[in-house]
């Protein structure tokens, strides 16, 4: 599976369980150890984990290998490691408290989903 299609795979898999403000980040030129960084709200530690534990599902169904899950026992911020795709699922105060956004902004390209801040600022 390439990288775009397991980009869509990602999105389509946070879009099921009502994931917010998705942004997808390309870092090929920042850095070798993955080449985009995906970013979904929620709403509590429950849609977090669901939203989680979705998209790692999904990718086990694409034959995905799913390298690790992260802060599932928290639930405010869950990381999955697809390898090439690393994907930040997070309740919005967390998400601005990090911005990863802005950390990854760099020379990065940014390619905005319906619905997220960068869509409604364009």
């Amino acid at each position: 599976m390439d990288i775009s299609q397991t980009e869509s795979l990602v999105v389509s898999a946070l879009e099921d369980i009502k994931g917010k403000d998705i942004e997808v980040i390309n870092t090929t030129r920042l850095t070798s150890l993955f080449e985009r960084v995906i970013i979904a709200s929620a709403d509590s530690n429950r849609q977090t984990r669901a939203l989680a534990r979705n998209v790692a599902n999904k990718a086990r169904e694409a034959g995905i290998n799913v390298l690790s899950i992260e802060g599932e026992d928290g639930g405010e911020w869950v990381l999955v490691d697809l390898g090439d795709v690393v994907v930040h699922v997070m309740q919005p105060a967390v998400r601005a408290y990090y911005n990863l956004e802005e950390l990854w902004a760099g020379t990065a390209s940014r390619v905005s989903r319906p619905g997220s801040a960068l869509a409604r600022s364009a």
